[in-house]
C-alpha cells in the first residue's frame, strides 16, 4: 500500500472512531515515533559478540521452534 492510498485508508475510518479513541490512537502514533533519548548503540564487537552467542545457543538446542513459539504465544 502506498502512502497515498494508506492516508486515504486512515481518513476515511478516523472520523468513525469517538473522540477517546482517536485521542489513544495519536497517542500510539507518537508513542511510535518516540525514541529513547537515554539509548545508546551498541559497539559492532558487542552485536557480533551477541550473534556469536545466539548461535552458540541455537548450536546447543536452547531455542524455541516456531510451532512451540505459536503455543506460548495463544497463552497470552
Amino acid at each position: 500500500m502506498n502512502t497515498a492510498a494508506f492516508k486515504k485508508e486512515v481518513d476515511t475510518y478516523l472520523p468513525l472512531l469517538s473522540e477517546k479513541q482517536q485521542v489513544l490512537v495519536l497517542e500510539m502514533i507518537k508513542g511510535l515515533l518516540q525514541v529513547d533519548s537515554n539509548a545508546q548503540r551498541i559497539s559492532k564487537e558487542q552485536y557480533n559478540q551477541e550473534i556469536l552467542d545466539a548461535v552458540a545457543r541455537i548450536e546447543s538446542g536452547d531455542f524455541v521452534d516456531h510451532q512451540e513459539a505459536l503455543k506460548r504465544l495463544s497463552k497470552w
